[in-house]
C-alpha cells in the first residue's frame, strides 16, 4: 500500500524555518492519572527518510519519536495521538511509522483523499488510525469537498472526521459548514477550540456553532493551542470563559492535546509542561478533567 498520494512532488527550496519547542521540559505541578492522553502531537523528520511536500509553507526542525517520547516520559503522558500536519500533504509515513516507534499505546490521524480503496483502509485502521483530517486554509490541503465522500468511505470502521480551522478574519467557517458537518455518517473532531479568538467573545459565531455542534454529542472538541489564541501568557486566563462553556455542555466530549512542537508560532515558546499545567485553571475538578485526560480519548480513539 502506497502513504503518498499519486503525483506529489517535493522539493528542498528554503523556507523560513520554526523556531523550535522549549527543549527542556520541566516536571509537571499536575499528577497525570494513568492513561492520560496528548491527543494532538506531529513529529518531523529526518528529512533523509521522511521527504516534505512542495506544498508546505514553512520548514520544521527535526522533531523525532525519540524526543516526543522524554516529553511525554517527563509529563506522565502514558498514550499519544500523532496527527498528521499539513507539511507531509497526504503521505502518512512519517507518523505511521512514529506510532511503532514511540513505544506507547498511539493512534493516527491521516490526511487522504477519497478515492482510497477500501482495502488500504482496512490496511490502516490495523496500524491504529482512527480519523481522518482536513486543514482548513493550509495550502495543498486536501480538499474539503472530498469530505462527505470519504467521511462515508471511513463510517464503517468507526473513524472520525477532524477538522482544523484557521482563523479567517471573522467569517466563521464552522458556521457557513454546520448543515454540511452534521450529515456526515461520523463523528466529528475540532482542533484547537475551533481557532476562536477570545477578543470577539462568546457570541461569535463560530463559538456558538462549536457549542451546538458539541451539544448533539457527535463533535468532540481539542482543548489545546490556547498559546496561539491567547494574548495572555499561561493559563491563557481569556481563553477560560470557552473553556467554561465547553464543559458545562458536554463534559464527555473534550479531550486535552499539547500540539507539541508548536510549529509555526512566532510568539514567545511556552514550556510544554505549561500547557498541561493550565489545565488546573481551565478545568479545576479532578474527576471532570480526568474524564478529558483519559475516558474520553479511550473512547473516541478507540483505545
Amino acid at each position: 500500500m502506497s502513504n503518498q498520494a499519486s503525483g506529489q512532488d517535493f522539493r528542498a527550496d528554503a523556507l523560513p524555518l520554526c523556531q523550535p519547542p522549549d527543549p527542556d521540559p520541566r516536571m509537571p505541578l499536575l499528577h497525570c492519572p494513568p492513561g492520560t492522553t496528548d491527543c494532538h502531537v506531529h513529529v518531523y523528520g529526518p528529512e533523509s527518510k521522511y521527504q516534505v511536500a512542495n506544498t508546505r509553507s514553512f520548514d520544521v526542525p527535526e522533531a523525532l519519536p525519540a524526543t516526543l517520547r522524554r516529553l511525554a516520559d517527563t509529563l506522565g503522558v502514558e498514550r499519544a495521538v500523532l496527527v498528521q500536519p499539513s507539511g507531509y500533504g497526504t503521505d502518512n509515513s512519517r507518523h505511521l511509522d512514529a506510532a511503532d516507534e514511540l513505544g506507547i499505546p498511539t493512534r493516527v490521524i491521516v490526511a487522504l483523499r477519497a478515492d482510497i480503496p477500501e482495502s488500504d483502509l482496512r490496511q490502516l485502521h490495523h496500524r491504529g488510525v482512527r480519523g481522518v483530517r482536513y486543514n482548513i486554509g493550509h495550502a495543498g490541503a486536501v480538499p474539503i469537498e472530498e469530505m462527505p465522500l470519504l467521511a462515508r468511505k471511513i463510517a464503517p470502521l468507526g473513524w472520525h472526521v477532524q477538522l482544523h480551522v484557521m482563523d479567517d478574519g471573522g467569517q466563521a467557517p464552522l458556521a457557513q459548514m454546520e448543515e454540511v458537518l452534521m450529515s456526515l455518517p461520523t463523528d466529528i473532531v475540532i482542533d484547537h477550540i475551533g481557532s476562536i479568538r477570545p477578543e470577539r467573545g462568546v457570541a461569535q459565531p463560530g463559538f456558538q456553532t462549536l457549542l451546538r455542534l458539541v451539544g448533539t454529542g457527535r463533535c468532540w472538541v481539542k482543548l489545546s493551542c490556547g498559546y496561539r489564541m491567547s494574548h495572555e501568557p499561561p493559563p491563557y486566563l481569556d481563553m477560560l470563559p470557552y473553556v467554561q462553556a465547553l464543559v458545562a455542555s458536554r463534559p464527555d466530549r473534550l479531550v486535552w492535546a499539547s500540539d507539541w512542537p508548536h510549529v509555526s508560532f512566532k510568539g514567545r515558546m511556552p514550556n510544554t509542561t505549561d500547557l498541561l499545567d493550565l489545565m488546573t485553571t481551565w478545568v479545576p475538578d479532578e474527576s471532570t478533567r480526568n474524564r478529558i485526560f483519559v475516558d474520553n480519548p479511550t473512547e473516541l480513539y478507540q483505545f
